[in-house]
């Protein structure tokens, strides 16, 4: 690794983690791009998308961690909601991450670009004064909150991510989850599906590990300080901030596939 590449990646590294820490997902929708694409640009070697989701599976871990300690105070963590979605999130990333091993470039491009296209729908559906209820009178159901985050977890672990893009929005318009408590709850779930998936990448071989420890320092650096800036913001601005990234990957990830 020479200095420039170094460089590169703790960039996207940073840039990823910081909005990670600030909107609640684990940063991969926006770096797992950012790895396929920018290093080409500095006239470095190009990662392959089984490199990026390895390298995006174990960084999360450390990104979603840093986010969850900033918030630990906050008391928007959801311990009832992490238990149920946590568990199911991780065997669900285990699986996924696993399997992926067998899938094709252009299959894991695929699953990334279906998931990023469902967060970015959900996102712009409407939701109805989810910020007026009391954290202590926060309530949804917990057999539909288990299944669902088995299933983001199955697609998550397949690109590498935690799926912290799928669970915010799933936690906002299913579950009707205000949004701070919903920003740090998917970090803490994120962290918890982020296991599964970098043990997952871990046995089947499928980090680089050089680029990853690059972006663990980044991350843990960067996290916390998106986590402090978005404490401060309107939900408003958080929400729109989240759903016009994962719109933007969407487009980005299907003009590429089409």
């Amino acid at each position: 690794m020479d200095f420039t590449f170094i460089v590169v990646i703790f960039l996207i590294g940073f840039i990823g983690s910081f909005v990670s820490g600030m909107v609640g997902v684990g940063g991969s929708i926006i770096k797992y791009p950012m790895l396929l694409y920018i290093p080409p640009l500095f006239g470095l070697a190009a990662f392959t998308a089984h490199e990026v989701s390895g390298i995006s599976a174990i960084q999360v871990l450390f990104a979603s961690i840093a986010g969850v300690w900033a918030y630990r105070k906050s008391g928007y963590l959801n311990k009832t909601l992490i238990l149920y979605m946590g568990m199911a999130i991780l065997a669900g990333s285990f699986i996924g991450s696993f399997g992926s091993s067998m899938l094709s470039e252009a299959a894991v491009n695929i699953v990334y670009g279906v998931l990023a296209l469902i967060a970015a729908m959900m996102m712009f559906i409407p939701k109805k004064q989810i910020d007026d209820k009391p954290l202590d009178q926060i309530t949804f159901s917990k057999p539909l909150a288990a299944s669902l985050a088995f299933i983001v977890g199955i697609g998550s672990g397949i690109v590498g991510a935690a799926g912290g893009f799928l669970l915010v929005p799933i936690l906002l318009v299913v579950l009707k989850i205000p949004t701070r408590m919903t920003i740090a709850t998917s970090l803490a779930i994120t962290f918890i599906s982020s296991i599964g998936g970098t043990v997952g990448k871990i046995m089947t071989g499928q980090i680089d590990y050089g680029p990853a420890a690059v972006m663990i320092v980044a991350s843990i650096l960067a996290a916390p300080l998106g986590a402090k800036i978005g404490g401060k913001l309107n939900t408003k601005a958080l929400q729109a901030i989240l759903a016009l990234l994962i719109l933007g990957t969407a487009i980005k990830t299907w003009l590429d596939i089409l």
